[in-house]
């Protein structure tokens, strides 16, 4: 295995301010106290070195308790919908495809019901028209019936017209692009062109490999009973963890997505290692919306191609009201958020193991958010 690609520092080296990062790791531990949520890892980066790593609680509750270490694979949910986009940036930058291209000018079949001329830039800023569209189990590993499910797709509503967050259907067909494009797995085009290459094959992964699932933290849920939390069997069995469901089912450790940032706050290139070049990513991460509405999330997003955008507006999700404007990142439901600040150089990852719902879900994030950002010099 290759040596992780960001070097070793701290928070001085770093320029941060010791005080703030020390409440929010007081915090965190509250959280655990409290039963919040068994565990979690954070990791904090900057100008390409990692000045902060910690884990804390419990990886697994049951049938026995297991610390949470540095090691552990926590569940990215949607963080995950990041990594499947930047394999998109990759093809686009290659000349395999342009956004402003319609999905059927690659994948044909993805016309029926309506769909000829939805875009890739559509589908990947969640204005594709099928929020709320599905794909069965059965074809997690069978990529021919994959495609069928996608191209099946129906429409909700004119695409383009709305942005209603697309909490799988989209990366699915992203997904399925891929496939069209490379011929090959999804899967095994994002660990080879983009997550090995960046050096991080140990620490990211979009489908699961057999061998890797010791590491894997369990994602839990609040108990029915309303105390406490236990484990969500269906996003912990060994099939969830195999799928790498393109818009929710990666697994990272924290420094993985701290380092993921970095790279892209570096202008494409990781350790040395040019992955995209400054353009792409420039066009990639910008706001494609606007202060148009997610109808979904209730508030102006400011989507990029992948990862949304902090803006102006007076509200926005996970990366804290004091972030600067620039500052992009996405989550997972009820769980976690990483971004990166282009400002200061600066990428933070956040990542629990438990669905914790709203509003003390989005009020957490922003506070943690906003420790972080208020220990940036």
């Amino acid at each position: 295995m290759t040596s992780f690609p960001l070097s070793a520092g701290d928070l001085a080296a770093g320029e941060f301010r010791k005080e703030p990062i020390e409440r929010l790791t007081t915090l965190i531990e509250a959280h655990v106290a409290e039963g919040r949520y068994p565990g979690c890892q954070i990791a904090l980066a900057r100008h390409g070195s990692l000045v902060l790593e910690r884990s804390f609680g419990d990886a697994c509750i049951a049938p026995s308790r297991k610390p949470a270490t540095s090691d552990n694979l926590f569940l990215l949910y949607s963080n995950t919908k990041v990594v499947t986009a930047t394999a998109l940036w990759l093809l686009a930058e290659r000349g395999a495809f342009s956004f402003t291209d319609r999905v059927a000018d690659h994948l044909p079949e993805f016309a029926r019901n309506g769909k000829q001329d939805v875009t890739v830039l559509q589908l990947i800023t969640h204005q594709g028209g099928f929020p709320n569209a599905a794909v069965p189990e059965a074809a997690w590993d069978d990529h021919a019936r994959l495609r069928q499910a996608v191209c099946d797709f129906t429409l909700e509503w004119t695409p383009g017209t709305r942005i209603v967050y697309h909490g799988a259907a989209a990366h699915w067909t992203a997904a399925v692009l891929i496939e069209a494009l490379t011929g090959g797995d999804f899967r095994d085009f994002i660990r080879d062109a983009v997550i090995a290459r960046l050096g991080l094959a140990g620490d990211i992964f979009v489908g699961l490999p057999e061998r890797e699932h010791g590491r894997a933290a369990d994602m839990h849920e609040p108990a029915p009973s309303g105390n406490g939390v236990q484990p969500l069997a269906a996003n912990n069995s060994p099939a969830w963890r195999r799928a790498g469901v393109p818009g929710g089912g990666g697994y990272a450790t924290a420094r993985g997505m701290a380092a993921l940032y970095q790279m892209m706050l570096g202008g494409g290139t990781l350790n040395g290692t040019r992955l995209l070049s400054p353009r792409t990513l420039a066009y990639a991460i910008r706001n494609h919306t606007g202060d148009r509405i997610d109808e979904y999330m209730g508030m102006p997003m400011h989507r990029g191609l992948g990862p949304h955008l902090r803006g102006t507006t007076p509200t926005i999700r996970g990366l804290g009201a004091f972030a600067s404007p620039g500052t992009f990142g996405h989550g997972g439901v009820g769980s976690s958020y990483c971004w990166g600040d282009p400002e200061s150089g600066v990428s933070f990852a956040y990542l629990s193991n438990n669905r914790s719902p709203d509003p003390w879900h989005s009020k957490r994030l922003d506070t943690v958010s906003n420790l972080v950002h208020a220990a940036i010099l």
